[in-house]
Formats: C-alpha cells, structure tokens, sequence
C-alpha cells in the first residue's frame, strides 16, 4: 500500500484507516463518540424510546442538540427511526443490529466507571458544601 492510500471497503479483506481524515468509518466514530452520541446509544440499549422519552432520559440535552445527534446516528445505521402517521407524528428511535454492537461495549465501559467511582466523588461533594451553606 502506498504512504496516505485511502483504503476502501472494496478492498478485499482490507480495514479501513480511521486515522486518515476522510474515511468514511471516521465520521461514524466521531458520530458515536460526541459528546451526545455515547449516551443515545446507551439510552437505547434496553428498549426502544419517543424522542421526549429519550430526551428526558439524558439531562442536559437540548431538543436540537438530540436531534442532530439521532440524525447523524440513523444516518451511520447505528439507529433507526419510525413515524407514525398521527398528529403530531409520534416518532420511535431505536438500536440497529451494528448500534448494539457498537452501544454494548460503551454500555459496559459506563458501568465499569461508576462501579469504580468512589460514592464520595466531586460532584457529591460539590453537592453537600453548596447544600449547608
């Protein structure tokens, strides 16, 4: 292979370089790995959810940041989405085969980090001085 060839699916049997800027499996990484990617795909390891039940389930997301979040993910065939024809349009998102492959390593990653997080971390703390004051 010569220094800085892209590779391509249709390489027979070759990876994609994701360390090269315009690969395409970069941007699903990027995708998956933004700040709001991780947890849509977490939110949706256990069952299928509405859009307001998926953003009531991550604090802090805004609607538009959720929005463009399931875009991008629907678009890398990480999640699909399905309308119902009612008004307003009540709208499911849910884990593709390759989002699950995807979402379950990052699921466990999440609780392999909170069963190590100390029950005193900074944000309780934080908590309990801003609580006695």
């Amino acid at each position: 292979m010569i220094e800085g060839e892209q590779l391509t699916q249709t390489d027979a049997g070759a990876r994609y370089d994701v360390f090269h800027t315009d690969c395409a499996a970069r941007a699903v990484v990027d995708h998956v790995t933004s700040r709001w990617g991780v947890w849509v795909l977490i939110a949706l390891q256990k069952h299928d959810l509405r859009f307001f039940e998926l953003r009531e389930s991550i604090e802090g997301i805004s609607e538009k940041m959720l929005a463009q979040s399931l875009r991008a993910l629907v678009q890398d065939g990480l999640v699909w989405r399905h309308v119902e024809p009612a008004t307003p349009p009540q709208v499911t998102y849910g884990l593709t085969d390759f989002g699950r492959d995807v979402g379950e390593p990052l699921a466990e990653l999440f609780c392999r980090i909170t069963r190590r997080s100390p029950a005193d971390s900074p944000a309780e703390r934080r908590l309990a001085l801003t609580s006695t004051d």
